[in-house]
């Protein structure tokens, strides 16, 4: 793929800022459109595990992003009463050792203030709602809702579970409803007082649990995460309110420890946890899919965020190599990615990651920058 080859990226999320400072790094010619008019520091934890951080390290900024996070010693599974250990995964210094790359924690606003910085300001444009895609022989037109338009090669959807470039290009695809959700908030530590927690735990309860880590070096604050049964509430938003008085009483009967964390907790949102089946195409005449908005996940180990950055990778990969040939590319970047986002979105729909004795190398031990790219859909793309 030629430097002068135009590449519109929708969504400045994580995975379309990670692309974006992926390509631009490599010289390419890169916008990123934003729907958002400005980036709300939403109360969310983020964990950064080393696949993840490889990615960052190959696009320069992983020593910026280290630099905040909280390196957690271990991540321990617990019973979700007696705060029996199920099963203790040792991170820290000896995880970093064996992947080459540390797990961190950390705000993921904190992380995605640090992506943004990795893009020159003159290609992230703010307010462009995407309402229609044009392909013609010379490229592809993107139509934004006020009125202005914008010309590419090649668009990259990194626009989210609700993608607009996935609709546009494969029709609309309803939601699955889980019928759970997920409440969620950051918090200063010293609300807790004196009383000490874990550095990373899930509780398992019978049918719900809570993720509960510091998201700060020096343990200044903290988060948490659960998975609770409320097949009534279906909102799919990050910034809709929940009520703490409901969300405690689901808890009743937890451990001191996740009680503590509950009651110190002075605000929470929540968001409805829905799924959507696989797609049979990533890509389709010089439009392309990235992260939520071609395989969404569940939270359940904490992978959305990294095999988003994966593709970002890859995808980089591809099109270096790619010469001329955008089909071709694009191809052959699904046909790496498919079968590995496809075994992750299982395993975390499944809920079952870590509850008891894992070994996670298959998904830490991933190397976005240096696994194979094989060249059959490359060659069938390019009549070989």
């Amino acid at each position: 793929m030629t430097n002068d080859t135009r590449i519109a990226i929708v969504g400045a999320g994580l995975g379309g800022l990670a692309a974006a400072a992926a390509l631009h790094r490599r010289g390419f010619n890169v916008q990123v459109y934003e729907q958002a008019g400005a980036f709300a520091r939403v109360g969310a934890g983020i964990q950064m595990s080393a696949n993840a951080m490889r990615v960052l390290r190959g696009i320069g900024i992983a020593d910026r992003v280290r630099r905040g996070a909280f390196q957690p010693a271990y991540w321990r599974n617990r019973d979700w009463d007696s705060g029996n250990m199920r099963f203790e995964l040792s991170l820290g210094a000896a995880a970093e050792k064996r992947y080459g790359a540390p797990y961190l924690l950390m705000h993921r606003a904190d992380l995605h203030q640090v992506l943004i910085e990795a893009v020159p300001g003159d290609k992230l444009h703010l307010r462009k709602r995407l309402t229609d895609i044009d392909r013609t022989g010379a490229g592809v037109t993107l139509k934004f809702e006020d009125g202005s338009a914008a010309e590419a090669d090649i668009v990259i959807g990194a626009d989210g579970v609700h993608s607009r470039v996935r609709t546009l290009m494969l029709g609309p695809q309803e939601p699955n409803i889980s019928g759970r959700v997920a409440y969620r908030a950051v918090f200063a530590s010293s609300l807790l007082g004196k009383i000490a927690i874990d550095d990373c735990t899930k509780w398992w309860g019978p049918d719900r649990h809570i993720v509960i880590y510091f998201t700060k070096r020096d343990r200044s604050e903290l988060y948490f995460v659960t998975s609770v049964p409320e097949p009534e509430w279906c909102t799919e938003s990050w910034s809709a309110k929940g009520d703490l008085g409901q969300l405690r009483k689901a808890f009743e009967g937890f451990h001191p420890h996740v009680q503590a964390v509950l009651h110190a907790c002075p605000d929470v949102h929540k968001w409805a946890l829905l799924e959507r089946d696989p797609l049979p195409a990533w890509s389709q005449g010089g439009v392309v899919l990235l992260g939520d908005a071609c395989h969404p996940m569940t939270p359940y180990m904490a992978q959305g965020a990294a095999v988003s950055m994966e593709d970002a990778a890859v995808l980089t990969r591809c099109l270096e190599e790619a010469g001329r040939d955008v089909d071709g590319a694009l191809k052959r970047y699904e046909q790496v990615r498919k079968e590995r986002t496809s075994r992750v979105q299982l395993s975390s729909h499944q809920n079952e990651w870590l509850k008891d004795k894992t070994d996670p190398d298959w998904v830490y031990d991933y190397d976005a920058w240096s696994v194979p790219l094989p060249q059959r859909a490359f060659a069938r793309a390019s009549g070989g």
